[in-house]
């Protein structure tokens, strides 16, 4: 154990490596709701590339289990280091190494978070657009679990919007995929393969992100319905009409109670419709042009009209702000309210009033409740789940898994699988797929360093 801490500390300097009692109760988790933290031996904090591949190479020749940390915002337990493991913690690697307003891209280390992101692409007038909800949130680690978040619905999730990575194999290679192109067809991708693999196939060090025009005017609509079917019944017709909305999302009124408690939002609904709603739908429209919005609002709040809803309030620019902050706040409002656990299932959007209505069942029958919101727009739907005894939990989490996959739906649409949802993704998915992916992996990490007992056992 010394000679490795000798070799660690030789890489990226005593300063950043920490070990022992060094080691804060910040890097033992991250904000997974039921894997217990755990410390790891060392981290290491390098500052290049090639000091990764060091580290990787050293870990390889003495065996030490290897988790990359970015911001630890994940919700899967991927960032979750073993004890006996090195945690490297991307924090020392948060530069924003360019702003290419001729390709509109951006080429980011993995520590950048995408607070510090936005703050240097505004500059320039372009946006890079994956919100998953917490702007402290790192951009590699956004590669590593492909997250999404509400403007997914117009703009797509992580691997839709990066076009090229420097990552390094657990063997210490150095190898780069993709560029500045926004297409590649010359052998296998392996930008695609990397993205959404939880640091269990290469560590990024390097990302390139696509970007868009800044668009200058925008506007938010909160639609209250009678009926949680009215509002899924809706979400096809509203991307159909051509609208584009780059928000689309629903929150049922248990959860908007919740956050406008938390979050002291006013949102000018009356009490006698709060009363008689079930379900809101949130509508984001934005245009470069300010006449051609106002036009949009207003289709948006006729064709509302048309599909059930009980009115349709136009936010003011606080109102809207404060509300899609509340909703991307919503993890925090049912970790507060109790939940045991939260679960992203994606399905069809057409699938999600058949699929919601089963998971009321599903709760039901356990005497349970699962309570939430959601990305209506790319069927993705967040749920707390509230079931106190763990084997209820247990079967009612891999009955609403089950259900979601039967319809042509999966475990997770942005969350990632990590070390909480495996047992589950082992019981769920095709056999020969996992026998496949265990084959990639294999090629990847012939020893088996990179976060083990995520994804698999």
């Amino acid at each position: 154990m010394a000679d490795v801490a000798a070799r660690f500390a030789e890489v990226v300097g005593e300063h950043n490596l920490l070990s022992g009692a060094q080691v804060g109760e910040d890097y033992a988790s991250d904000e997974s709701l039921t894997c217990e933290p755990r410390k790891p031996a060392y981290v290491a904090k390098p500052a290049t590339a090639d000091e990764v591949a060091a580290l990787l190479t050293a870990a390889a020749e003495h065996g030490v289990p290897v988790t990359a940390r970015g911001s630890g915002t994940g919700l899967s337990g991927a960032a979750r280091p073993r004890e006996d493991g090195l945690l490297i913690s991307f924090e020392r690697m948060n530069a924003v190494l360019e702003v290419d307003v001729d390709n509109q891209v951006a080429v980011v280390q993995p520590g950048v978070t995408l607070a510090e992101l936005d703050e240097k692409t505004a500059a320039a007038g372009l946006a890079y657009t994956v919100y998953p909800g917490e702007l402290s949130a790192s951009v590699g680690g956004n590669v590593s679990t492909n997250a999404g978040g509400m403007r997914a619905v117009k703009y797509g999730v992580t691997r839709h919007n990066v076009l090229g990575l420097q990552a390094v194999l657990p063997t210490g290679e150095i190898l780069r995929t993709g560029g500045k192109t926004s297409k590649i067809s010359t052998g296998y991708d392996l930008t695609q393969l990397i993205i959404g693999s939880e640091g269990t196939l290469a560590l990024v060090t390097e990302v390139i992100v696509k970007l868009y025009p800044r668009l200058a005017h925008g506007a938010t609509l909160l639609a209250p319905f009678g009926d949680l079917d009215q509002v899924m019944g809706a979400v096809p017709k509203i991307i159909a009409s051509g609208l584009t909305p780059n928000i689309l999302e629903y929150i049922d009124n248990l959860t908007m109670a919740a956050i406008s408690y938390n979050e002291k939002l006013e949102l000018g609904v009356p009490e006698e419709i709060k009363n008689a709603t079930q379900a809101y739908l949130v509508v984001g429209l934005e245009n470069r042009d300010g006449d051609r919005l106002d036009g949009d609002v207003e289709r948006a709040g006729e064709l509302l009209g048309e599909l059930g809803a009980t009115d349709v309030y136009v936010l003011d620019g606080g109102s809207a702000r404060k509300l899609i902050e509340a909703r991307e706040k919503a993890f925090w409002s049912a970790k507060a309210a109790g939940a045991d656990d939260v679960i992203d299932v994606v399905v069809p959007r057409s699938e999600m009033p058949a699929f919601l209505a089963r998971v009321r069942e599903l709760a039901t029958a356990a005497e349970g409740g699962a309570l939430g919101c959601g990305h209506a727009g790319d069927g993705n739907v967040h749920m707390g789940i509230f079931c106190k005894d763990p084997e209820r939990r247990r079967k009612l989490l891999h009955d609403i898994f089950a259900a979601g996959m039967a319809v042509g739906g999966a475990i997770s649409g942005e969350h990632g699988i990590g070390q909480s949802r495996k047992e589950h993704y082992a019981e769920l998915e095709d056999p020969a797929k996992l026998a496949l992916l265990r084959r990639i992996k294999q090629a990847f990490d012939p020893q088996g360093i990179l976060n083990p007992g995520t994804l698999f056992d």
